[in-house]
């Protein structure tokens, strides 16, 4: 049996697996050679703009690992230096729940999950291969967009809220497609923690430039999600190692030391820095499957900078963050001092089911939350203070 609890869950990470042709399904016409599936010596591929991507490894989702094969190895390490494919295991057959709303509820049912966010998974490499060609970046994400709402809506009957993608380049057609995905009923969108890539190259998400997307998301009254991605880090790194795809499932040290958890303290530097959350101090973001290990060392650095050039703040930036920003910790981080530095308010459960880098049970989360949390704080990380912000009602 699960583990379940006796209130109310709202889970802020989970993920659907898409099918070859959730990308392709409502493409343009003349995009239709950029995206492809394609076969390698008698395996499956993806290939992006003439370009086969080793992202995920089996793009098809036909075999996956199984759900939280990686959880001890999170948790305790890997003391005995195994391989990744030692680490997750054998694989399973893929099961309808992992691609379908309604038999994913019914798993929800038997793991004592009442609602979540479901996240995409190999849409997170789309940005980054396409960052040159904004207009292609646009019409793929709107493809995937139509595909999402078509085969999971954006609210499954008040308990899965599928996140849509909203890609920046062009902010005139990213307020379209936030216009589009709003008037479907989406109450959270997702977009990546990431500069944006543009005609001139890239900048801040968090410049003037994008006020006009801002305001209306503000307006909406909706979430932001950022969730981990395909961030372009790669390009960095490559100066040290050369130049290489980024492969998530892939074990490197190099790459665990100097990307860590870059991407997220990045975005928020420029959510802090670049003072957009001081111009819409009513905006909500939410980290997800970022971590929280690097909330800490932020607030450091941002006090740092603060004492140094305060002229360059509206605001104390740390204060701007514990208002706006809402954090999903991994269940090995050190929960009670994220709690003590942002507030139990603004900490989210997610679970990454059924990744293999989450949790198998996704309620075991609980097992994992400190002794000296309250009950109200326990019930509000686990699902309340999603519901709050998502403005979805606390009850199920």
């Amino acid at each position: 049996m699960a583990r379940k609890c006796d209130f109310p869950v709202f889970d802020a990470d989970n993920h659907l697996y898409e099918t070859r042709d959730s990308f392709t399904r409502y493409l343009p016409e003349k995009y239709k050679s950029a995206i492809r599936y394609i076969e390698v010596d008698g395996r499956t591929k993806i290939m992006i703009r003439g370009t086969v991507s080793e992202y995920i490894p089996n793009p098809t989702f036909d075999v996956v690992a199984r759900p939280g094969a990686q959880e001890e190895y999170f948790r305790k390490g890997n003391p005995e230096g195994k391989s990744y494919r030692e680490i997750v295991g054998e694989p399973m057959r893929s099961i309808p729940a992992f691609k379908e709303p309604g038999p994913r509820l019914e798993l929800m049912d038997e793991l004592g999950v009442d609602r979540t966010l479901m996240f995409p998974t190999l849409a997170s490499l789309l940005e980054e291969r396409m960052r040159d060609d904004p207009e292609l970046t646009h019409a793929a994400i709107h493809s995937l967009n139509q595909w999402l709402h078509e085969e999971w809506t954006f609210n499954y009957h008040d308990r899965i809220f599928t996140t849509p993608v909203i890609t920046l380049p062009i902010v005139e057609k990213a307020i379209e497609e936030l216009e589009w995905v709003l008037e479907r009923g989406a109450k959270t969108v997702l977009i990546r923690p990431a500069p944006v890539p543009g005609y001139g190259g890239s900048r801040s998400f968090a410049y003037e430039e994008f006020d006009p997307f801002w305001q209306r998301v503000v307006d909406a009254d909706i979430l932001v999600s950022m969730h981990a991605s395909d961030s372009g880090y790669s390009r960095y790194l490559g100066d040290w190692t050369g130049p290489s795809e980024f492969l998530p499932f892939r074990l490197d040290s190099f790459r665990m030391m100097a990307q860590g958890k870059r991407p997220a303290e990045d975005a928020a530097a420029a959510l802090t820095c670049h003072g957009l959350l001081t111009r819409f101090p009513e905006l909500r973001i939410a980290f997800v499957e970022n971590g929280a290990d690097w909330v800490i060392p932020l607030f450091d650095h941002l006090e740092d900078t603060y004492r140094k050039m305060p002229q360059a703040f509206a605001e104390n930036p740390i204060d701007a963050f514990k208002r706006n920003v809402y954090i999903s910790p991994f269940h090995e981080d050190n929960l009670e001092a994220i709690a003590g530095a942002l507030g139990a308010d603004h900490i989210l459960f997610g679970s990454d089911y059924p990744h293999p880098e989450g949790l198998a049970e996704p309620c075991s989360y609980l097992d994992h939350l400190p002794k000296s949390f309250t009950d109200e704080d326990v019930e509000k990380i686990m699902g309340g203070n999603l519901a709050r912000i998502m403005r979805v009602g606390v009850a199920v």
